[in-house]
């Protein structure tokens, strides 16, 4: 058997690569925290973490289980915090999107939403927790919706966001072919980056990011069209021609259930 703290163990300290900042983290002791990440790997029969007294790292095994781990977590929490709001019958609803990312969907979904009878009062979190959310939007699949009941709100057309003295900027448009070679930032926690045979590069969290490690230089994007804008004035806009077709299909949600 498993303890029960192990995965929730592991993952924090595959996420700092650090066993005093996670033991810190998880208000624990550091070698508590150590003896239970051996007796997870050898109840595993596999090494987890590569470690040093400089250096921690995680093994392919430690590396596919923080993937499954982290939703695993999650799903737990998630289940934990609807039993507990659905005997909640006046509680408020909590919706998360990411700064911009509503693609001019929010007002239209919380007007129908008010007309219902059984309405709560929503409150909007900025961010992409959301274990601690009642419902988001989110864009995939640049947000990972694994372990999440989801619906398709609208599917829209994808621009390359480029430097102005790109090799790709004096084109009208572009292929994810085109791409192939470059490098690509990747949403936290989602390794995918939009163009299939595109380099990973750096972790961001929101558009905002994206846009500045394009200024940077050291990245091109590939973003739905609504999280592109407003478009920065020092930046290229290229439609992507074989990404998905710009249909907007919006429908009304389940907002509540």
């Amino acid at each position: 058997m498993i303890d029960p703290d192990g995965p929730e163990y592991f993952v924090a300290v595959a996420e700092e690569l650090h066993f005093g900042r996670a033991a810190a983290g998880l208000a624990i002791a550091q070698p508590a925290l150590s003896k239970a990440i051996r007796r997870l790997e050898s109840r595993l029969g596999v090494q987890l973490l590569e470690r040093s007294s400089r250096h921690v790292a995680l093994t392919p095994a430690g590396d596919t289980l923080l993937r499954h781990g982290r939703h695993a977590l999650n799903a737990v929490g998630a289940a934990a915090e609807r039993a507990r709001r659905a005997g909640d019958h006046q509680g408020r609803l909590r919706l998360v999107i990411k700064p911009g990312g509503d693609a001019n969907l929010l007002s239209g979904i919380l007007a129908a939403y008010a007309d219902r009878p059984d309405a709560r009062q929503v409150d909007i979190l900025f961010g992409g927790a959301t274990d601690r959310a009642d419902v988001a939007l989110l864009y995939a699949p640049f947000d990972d919706l694994t372990g999440l009941d989801h619906e398709t709100l609208m599917v829209e057309g994808r621009v390359a966001i480029l430097p102005p003295d790109h090799r790709l900027a004096s084109r009208s448009e572009v292929t994810l072919a085109d791409l192939a070679q470059e490098t690509l930032p990747r949403w936290k926690g989602v390794r995918w980056t939009g163009a299939p045979e595109a380099g990973q590069g750096p972790e961001v969290t929101d558009a905002a990011e994206v846009l500045h490690m394009i200024r940077l230089g050291r990245a091109v994007a590939l973003l739905p069209r609504s999280l592109a804008r407003p478009m920065h004035p020092d930046l290229v806009y290229r439609p992507v021609t074989d990404a998905p077709d710009p249909e907007r299909q919006p429908v009304d949600p389940p907002l509540g259930q």
